[in-house]
């Protein structure tokens, strides 16, 4: 799904993120299809590029890091029965973030994923669909 500045949308998940969503058996194909949701408003907007949005059947939260839709970052996950919600300092945590990942260059990302701190899971660009 391009966005309006003509640039493909990018998805990725953190190494500490793919570890923890392969324990709870979150597919790569549902991590693409949640962001689609995303964008399309279906998901918790905390403000500062900071978004939650329910997966697994909704017996997970994941938060969410974006760079004005131009890429989304998985950045955390928790199960709904271990903890409600996130705290309030960690939300500022994640809003400054999301704030760094804002001004990382493609070289950088290029980077992250080379050294496999940061996994892409959908790019249009390469044939990575974005399910619907």
């Amino acid at each position: 799904m391009p966005i309006q500045s003509g640039k493909s949308v990018r998805v990725f998940q953190t190494a500490w993120f793919a570890k923890a969503a392969g324990k709870h058996q979150i597919s790569e194909r549902e991590l693409c299809g949640a962001i689609r949701q995303v964008i399309h408003g279906q998901a918790d907007d905390l403000g500062g590029g900071v978004f939650k949005k329910r997966l697994n059947k909704n017996r997970d939260r994941s938060i969410i890091l974006a760079k004005g839709n131009a890429y989304w970052v998985y950045e955390y996950l928790f199960s709904k029965k271990d903890r409600a919600n996130i705290e309030p300092e960690e939300l500022r945590q994640f809003r400054r973030i999301a704030k760094e990942y804002a001004a990382l260059t493609e070289q950088v990302i290029d980077e992250l994923v080379m050294n496999a701190k940061w996994l892409e899971i959908c790019n249009e660009d390469k044939d990575q669909e974005i399910q619907e």
